[in-house]
């Protein structure tokens, strides 16, 4: 998978949680048996960028801990690129922004280390760009939250 991070919080995430978020997304792409062609983004904010998002996207003015955005592409969108070059065009499935600020803040109030917060979340907005939904009924989220739990079970953060 191709994972772009990109950092605009205010004091640094270190290479530490970079590549952590690196191996993470990567292990839950193998995991969900995505084509090598798969690319994403995670960008990285503090608190007042994500409120903003979050007022813009969502109606909701005050911090959140990950949003994703998913890109959807059409059928038709290859149709004029010729059968033996498709399978060289990356597949953008979209963006997660999240929170350090939130992820400190939340890994605190559960009593889990900040890498497992953060695994979480990008799990999370990983599995959103890729369908998953909780907010369409009890079964879909126990789907996702018990997939996003294997995964990050699987991986080694666990609670």
């Amino acid at each position: 998978m191709d994972l772009a991070l990109i950092d605009q919080t205010k004091d640094g995430v270190t290479q530490y949680h970079q590549d952590l978020v690196t191996s993470v997304l990567n292990f839950a792409g193998e995991f969900l048996k995505l084509e090598n062609n798969t690319e994403m983004s995670v960008t990285f904010v503090n608190n007042d960028d994500i409120q903003k998002y979050n007022r813009d996207y969502r109606g909701v003015d005050k911090p959140t801990d990950v949003i994703s955005f998913a890109i959807t592409e059409g059928e038709d969108d290859l149709e004029s690129v010729p059968d033996e070059w498709q399978d060289d065009i990356p597949n953008n499935i979209g963006d997660i922004i999240v929170s350090v600020d939130v992820i400190q803040s939340q890994a605190e109030y559960l009593g889990h280390s900040y890498e497992r917060e953060l695994g979480f979340l990008v799990v999370h907005g990983f599995l959103h760009l890729n369908g998953y939904d909780h907010m369409l009924g009890d079964a879909e989220e126990k789907e996702m939250f018990d997939l996003q739990r294997k995964i990050l079970d699987d991986y080694g953060l666990k609670r």
